[in-house]
């Protein structure tokens, strides 16, 4: 009895987190070695446990060996240094140190007396964040509005939309809600349209407006000013504009000075997703990106895509808290207090969906502090730099084309296909990232741009170095090769 694990012990903590740091180093070391795509079948991991959770304890060395041999080869690594698909999900020694702070404390933070070291220490360090991006003072703590750490972009853009369907539903009343109608590109990620179901917008009045290669796939500021026309003048009210810094299928940078004065111009939230871009923006050469976010209400970027900042962590500022409060905030009696009462503190849990929190702040501050502005600039750079490298080896190949402009660390690429093919070679760059992904070597991903299957190799993990740039590369011309000569 005196061996079993006790809900919490000081010495068996230190012992048992030993050794699963040991594994998890260990697993680091180890983690080129495993498939980057994880190559298994669906329900796959049934059949390799236990029908039902076991009556007595067991050790902790079973359960890391069951790890290895039945949950690693289920597990895509997304920290491996040829994990070129989607966005990158960054973690850190700094963030681990963090997560590992946050676990022991193990606050519900959703009130400022819960923790109030948990609400301050998220003020603090996301006005320091926007200080770092140069964002407008009012986004600032100090002021009418403040930044607060949600676990998404899907959550931050649900809820400055619930905010500004709120704001118009006051001054339009109550029956104005079917009239309501949200704006954004079409490569506006799909967070948007999930927001707008949750919001109780209708379907119709969810404009994906139209963007194409001649804007580079940004939103033209013609095309919403036409829409806008059309729809007011059809007796519709325009309340929610979203724009994109850095959109998911190509990066695309939607013109925010033009699009803030429209926003201004017809009364409408404006809200700035930069959540893969935004890490970018830290460095003074890419803040001109985010130029034009003076006229926005929020802005959102997340730390857990490219800033060294283990999932989850997505920081959203508004300019109004205000706005934010009068839509999500209840306030039932077991949960009133002085301070709250008072109007002294924030209570953090009035600006997201759900009541409970986690200290995330915590592994920001670790982040900042153990790396600093400058290796931070670096890392990003540095990613930046070997996505230079690989567009370069792209264009050596007459093979291949480059579809979009790279701005940041993506790069959108294509194998031409044969004069005689059909489709205009979508099967055949299928075909293509089927055939390296199988590999196990690289994972890739892909998006479909004007009717063309596109490649995305996305630069971003942490331990991604060139040679693991010059291989990637090497595999897919081999495999272009092989599927040409068929």
């Amino acid at each position: 009895m005196d061996n079993e694990l006790k809900p919490m012990d000081a010495e068996q903590l230190r012992e048992h987190a030993h050794r699963m740091v040991d594994f998890i180093a260990d697993y680091y070391k180890s983690i080129e070695d495993f498939p980057v795509l994880s190559q298994v079948e669906p329900g796959y991991l049934r059949n390799l446990l236990p029908e039902s959770a076991p009556h007595n304890s067991e050790s902790l060395q079973s359960v890391l060996d069951d790890v290895q041999k039945k949950i690693f080869p289920g597990v895509t690594h997304w920290q491996s240094p040829s994990y070129f698909a989607y966005y990158p999900s960054n973690s850190s020694i700094a963030g681990f140190l963090g997560e590992m702070l946050s676990a022991a404390f193990n606050v519900i933070g959703f009130s400022w007396i819960t923790s109030p070291a948990a609400t301050e220490l998220e003020m603090i360090v996301l006005d320091w964040l926007a200080k770092l991006l140069k964002l407008p003072d009012d986004f600032l703590s100090s002021g009418k509005g403040g930044g607060v750490i949600q676990g998404t972009a899907s959550e931050a853009v649900l809820v400055v939309l619930l905010a500004a369907r709120d704001r118009a539903m006051r001054r339009f009343g109550k029956d104005s809600l079917r009239k309501l109608v949200v704006y954004a590109s079409d490569q506006t990620h799909s967070a948007l349209q999930k927001a707008c179901q949750i919001g109780g917008i209708h379907p119709e009045n969810c404009r994906l407006l139209k963007a194409d290669i001649s804007t580079n796939y940004a939103l033209s500021p013609d095309v919403l000013s036409e829409e806008l026309s059309h729809d007011t003048a059809s007796g519709l009210i325009p309340f929610f504009l979203c724009a994109t810094v850095g959109t998911t299928s190509s990066t695309a940078v939607d013109p925010l000075p033009e699009l803030g004065n429209i926003a201004k111009r017809f009364e409408m939230w404006f809200h700035v997703d930069a959540a893969y871009a935004g890490s970018a923006c830290v460095c003074p050469e890419f803040r001109q990106y985010i130029d034009g976010v003076e006229e926005a209400d929020s802005f959102n970027m997340n730390l857990h895509k490219w800033f060294l900042t283990n999932f989850d962590c997505s920081a959203l500022w508004v300019k109004d808290r205000h706005a934010l409060i009068r839509s999500l905030s209840t306030n039932p009696e077991f949960l009133k207090n002085k301070a709250s009462q008072a109007e002294m503190v924030v209570d953090y849990k009035d600006w997201q969906i759900p009541l409970g929190r986690r200290f995330r702040s915590l592994k920001v501050w670790m982040v900042l502090r153990l790396y600093g502005t400058e290796n931070l600039q670096k890392y990003i750079r540095n990613h930046i730099k070997l996505a230079e490298r690989f567009e370069a080896l792209v264009r050596e190949d007459p093979r291949f084309e480059i579809v979009t402009p790279r701005i940041f660390s993506l790069v959108c690429f294509r194998l031409l296909p044969s004069r005689k093919n059909e489709d205009g070679g979508n099967k055949l760059n299928q075909s293509l990232l089927d055939a390296v992904n199988a590999s196990g070597n690289i994972f890739i991903s892909h998006t479909v741009l004007s009717g063309k299957y596109i490649l995305r190799f996305a630069v971003g993990a942490p331990l991604t170095e060139e040679k693991h740039i010059n291989s990637a590369w090497k595999l897919l011309q081999d495999a272009a090769s092989t599927l040409l000569a068929i």
